[in-house]
């Protein structure tokens, strides 16, 4: 290195302020005075590169759609930049990302002048009769109906720790849709994009079903009981119960996502169908060994989602269905099936019943005249307003009166609620539409049956029996999705048969 390098005039600055320093220190011999920290070489060959925007991590991030002639050999891009793209979306913000996924969307979806002109030669081949150019074009416009992003999500899945980003990357799409922080055609149509990829990826055949112990990995249980979303788990004791003696715990598990379960389905062995949650979380000796006499019936009391970026993605019947095969192998002398399920939103509609009510009429159709007066009597107020403050907790669950007095008109009510009250067609109740879904029958209405805080603000402490006759699911099923019929018990329709003659709606 020449000499000239060092006399340059920032040079001799540097060095400068380096020697006095420096010299002091030298000169403090046996005191160990620290020495100063060289200062930084300001002005020196420093280049603070600018940050990256959105803009232009999206233009290097995500690969461009191969021309259709050359798509099989298009080279991919690579990983780095894949990388790149993951790092810098869990570095942001839960606004910055639903901005992001914005400009993803809106900016790298289909080539739509494309695909119009497509679309244009596939009505001129038509038109003349060709059916060899016809196929042809159709072929080259469902390639450029893929839109950018796709590609992108392509390539990450194949990534270590990919899967796993597509999935949450869905669950901040989910959302920010239901939350309006980003909503539009375009992010929609991203979305329904997603879900399917994730929909063929996580089919049933490439998932895993595990039956969870006291002997599984510690981390793996944490995660069940945090997962957990239907009966929160209280502690490391509760959790061993869900797992010990006339339980079992199923989760199916993807290799793509090591110990990371996707769906947990909770069982109870007992002799009968239960008809109260407390009857089976309830305390259970750990070391009570299992009698093959005392089960006769599987009951699922729970079954969670841990992933949301799999909302939508069915499979919550098939692990029910892949359970069903594992506990008849394990037990043949099983002659019932069926779930104790929650009702979410019974009492919140209840609530906006009573309000819509109370403002059209002025008074309140939903009960019997003598229960209104019984329950006023009780209450001592006007009924409609009365009863809107008390389900807000479930505090009234503590009073024998009042539980008593309003047995009969809930049980009608969320009878109705269950099998009358429908979205599209299809039962309101999320929980009711999925196992009607799956071939189950309405079976039997349950008082009193959860009488957690939880169960009675959600429900009332009502729940609800979905019982799977297994020779009759598949036509059920079928039944339920193409006419949209519920099979329902007697008890039920009984029920809902009150509603009608006492009830206005």
């Amino acid at each position: 290195m020449s000499l000239l390098y060092f006399l340059k005039p920032q040079r001799l600055q540097y060095v400068a302020a380096l020697a006095q320093p420096l010299a002091s220190c030298l000169n403090s011999g046996i005191n160990r005075t620290p020495c100063p920290q060289i200062p930084p070489k300001t002005g020196l060959r420093q280049s603070s590169s600018p940050p990256v925007t959105m803009d232009d991590l999206l233009s290097k991030s995500v690969p461009p759609l191969a021309p259709y002639e050359t798509k099989e050999k298009y080279p991919p891009p690579s990983e780095r930049q894949s990388l790149h793209f993951m790092q810098y979306y869990r570095a942001l913000e839960k606004e910055e990302r639903a901005t992001f996924l914005g400009k993803l969307a809106t900016e790298f979806g289909v080539d739509h002048a494309q695909v119009a002109e497509l679309s244009s030669k596939v009505v001129q081949a038509q038109q003349k009769r060709d059916m060899g150019t016809v196929l042809q074009v159709e072929d080259r416009l469902r390639y450029y109906l893929t839109p950018q992003y796709k590609v992108l999500f392509w390539h990450i899945s194949k990534l270590e720790g990919g899967m796993k980003f597509l999935v949450d990357l869905r669950a901040d799409l989910v959302e920010s849709l239901s939350s309006k922080m980003a909503d539009g055609p375009h992010i929609r149509e991203m979305n329904g994009v997603l879900k399917s990829m994730l929909s063929e990826w996580f089919s049933v055949g490439f998932l895993n079903l595990e039956r969870i112990t006291w002997q599984s990995p510690c981390e793996l249980l944490q995660k069940i009981s945090e997962y957990e979303a239907v009966h929160p788990v209280r502690n490391w004791t509760d959790m061993k119960r869900r797992v010990g003696p006339y339980r079992r715990c199923y989760v199916f598990a993807h290799s793509s996502m090591p110990g990371e379960p996707l769906i947990v389905l909770h069982v109870a062995l007992m002799q009968h169908i239960s008809a109260s949650i407390q009857a089976i979380v309830k305390e259970i000796p750990p070391s009570e060994l299992e009698d093959g006499n005392k089960i006769k019936s599987a009951i699922f009391y729970s079954i969670s989602l841990t992933q949301q970026g799999l909302q939508g993605v069915e499979l919550g019947t098939y692990l029910i269905k892949r359970v069903v095969k594992e506990l008849q192998a394990e037990f043949p002398q099983i002659t019932e099936f069926s779930s104790l399920s929650p009702i979410p939103g019974f009492t919140k509609w209840l609530v906006g019943v009573l309000s819509s009510q109370s403002k059209e009429s002025g008074k309140n159709e939903l009960f019997l005249e003598s229960e209104s007066k019984e329950i006023s009597d009780i209450l001592g107020g006007p009924l409609s307003e009365s009863l809107k403050r008390l389900f807000t907790s479930s505090e009234w669950m503590r009073s024998e009166r009042l539980v008593n007095a309003l047995e009969a008109p809930l049980m009608r009510l969320c009878s109705w609620y269950l099998y009358g009250e429908k979205h599209r067609g299809f039962a309101l109740n999320p929980v009711a539409n999925f196992h009607l879904q799956n071939g189950a029958v309405m079976w039997r209405l349950n008082w009193a049956a959860d009488t957690s805080p939880r169960g009675g603000t959600s429900s009332c402490g009502m729940m609800v029996n979905y019982r799977y006759f297994l020779e009759n699911t598949s036509a059920n099923s079928v039944r339920y999705l193409r006419t949209k019929h519920i099979e329902a018990s007697d008890q039920v329709l009984n029920l809902v048969s009150q509603f009608k003659r006492n009830s206005k709606l």
